[in-house]
C-alpha cells in the first residue's frame, strides 16, 4: 500500500498492511531536534525534493521519519485590530473587525508538489477554527463568562465565525488533491469539558455540523482537533460522523475504552503520552507503549499512531526516535 492507501484504510475501519502514522514535533521540538531529524532520516531522494523547493524543510522531514499524513496550512482570516473592549470583562456588544490572509494560488501549488512527489495522504490543518477563535478574540476567562452570562453576544460571535469559516472553506475545498480537513477546537481540559456539555450542543454543535458538511459534501475527510477530557460530547462527535479524531490524551481520557465505544466509526490519530511516557520514559518504554497502543486501537483499522501531543524539547532525542522507529516497525 502506499501511504495515503493505508490512511484511507484505517479511516474505513479496515486493516492496513502497515499501522499508518502522523507524528508531529512543536515550535521548541523543531528548534531541538529537526536538524538532526534532517541529517538522520532524510534519504537523498527526499533532501533533492527540498534543496529544489519541491518539498518544504519540515515536509521533508517529516515525510523522512515515515509519516503517513503530511499537514499544511491553508489561506484562513484573522482578528483585526481588536478594540480595547475586547480584553474587558464585560461583553463588548459588537463584532470586531477581520482580515484574511493567505496565498491561493501557492497553497494549491503546495498541494500539487505533494500529491506529485509523495504517496502522502494530504491533510489541511485550520487550527483554532471556531470555539477558539472566539476565545482568542476575547480571552479563554472572558468568554466562557460570555456563554454564562451574556449567552447572545457569545452566540452572536460564534455564528460570525462560522460565517467566515464556511465561505473560507468553500474557496479550499474546490482545490484538487486534498484528502482531509482538520478542524481544531479546544473543548476540554485535563478534567472535563470547559462548558457543560448542553452549553456545547447549543452553542456550539451547529456551527461545528455547518462545517461538516461542506466538507463532507467535497468527498474530503473530517478530522477534529481538541484537547482534554471531551468524553461527554463523543456521543455527539460520533452522531455527527467525524472520521479522525485527535490527540487523544491517556492523561484525560481511557482511550481504550473510546476505542471500545467509538472505535467502530471514528479514527483516533495520538494517544502515546507526552507528559508521563515521552519525556520521562525510557527509549525501551516508548517502544512498549507505542506497541500496546497500535496493537487496541488499530484493531480492524481506525488508528494512526502519534504521540498525544506534538512533541516539545523534553522529549530526549532518544525518546522521538524510539517513537519514530516503533512507527516503522508495526
Amino acid at each position: 500500500m502506499t501511504r495515503r492507501e493505508r490512511v484511507k484504510t484505517a479511516l474505513a475501519h479496515k486493516t492496513p498492511d502497515r499501522l499508518p502514522s502522523c507524528i508531529h514535533l512543536a515550535g521548541d521540538g523543531q528548534s531541538a531536534y529537526f536538524d538532526r531529524l534532517y541529517e538522520q532520516y532524510a534519504s537523498p531522494e527526499i533532501k533533492k525534493l527540498h534543496e529544489s523547493g519541491v518539498l518544504s524543510y519540515s515536509h521533508a522531514i517529516y515525510y523522512g521519519i515515515g509519516n503517513c499524513v503530511l499537514a499544511l496550512g491553508c489561506p484562513w482570516w484573522g482578528w483585526a485590530n481588536l478594540p480595547k473592549e475586547y480584553s474587558g470583562e464585560d461583553s463588548p456588544g459588537f463584532l470586531p473587525q477581520t482580515r484574511g490572509y493567505g496565498s491561493y494560488e501557492q497553497f494549491a501549488k503546495d498541494i500539487q508538489n505533494i500529491r506529485e512527489n509523495t504517496d502522502a495522504y494530504v491533510l489541511v490543518t485550520i487550527w483554532g477554527s471556531h470555539f477558539e477563535k472566539a476565545n482568542f478574540a476575547r480571552g479563554i476567562e472572558n468568554f466562557l463568562a460570555d456563554i454564562a452570562g451574556d449567552p447572545d453576544f457569545a452566540q452572536s460571535l460564534l455564528d460570525f465565525i462560522i460565517h467566515k469559516n464556511l465561505v473560507m472553506l468553500e474557496n479550499i475545498v474546490s482545490i484538487p488533491g486534498i484528502d482531509g480537513i482538520l478542524l481544531g477546537s479546544d473543548w476540554g481540559s485535563q478534567r472535563d469539558l470547559l462548558m457543560s456539555p448542553g452549553s456545547w450542543r447549543r452553542m456550539i454543535r451547529p456551527g461545528e455540523e455547518k462545517e461538516y458538511k461542506i466538507i463532507k459534501d467535497a468527498g474530503i475527510d473530517v478530522w477534529i482537533h481538541s484537547c482534554g477530557d471531551i468524553r461527554r460530547i463523543m456521543p455527539d462527535l460520533y452522531e455527527m460522523g467525524i472520521d479522525a479524531l485527535n490527540p487523544i490524551q491517556p492523561e484525560c481520557m481511557d482511550i481504550y475504552e473510546l476505542k471500545d465505544l467509538y472505535g467502530d466509526r471514528i479514527t483516533f490519530w495520538g494517544g502515546v503520552s507526552t507528559q508521563r511516557t515521552l519525556p520521562g520514559g525510557t527509549p525501551e518504554e516508548v517502544k512498549a507503549e507505542a506497541a500496546a497502543i497500535a496493537g487496541y486501537l488499530g484493531r480492524d483499522g481506525g488508528y494512526i499512531l502519534a504521540p498525544s501531543q506534538e512533541i516539545q524539547a523534553d522529549v530526549p532525542y532518544e525518546n522521538l526516535c524510539a517513537l519514530i522507529d516503533a512507527a516503522g516497525s508495526l
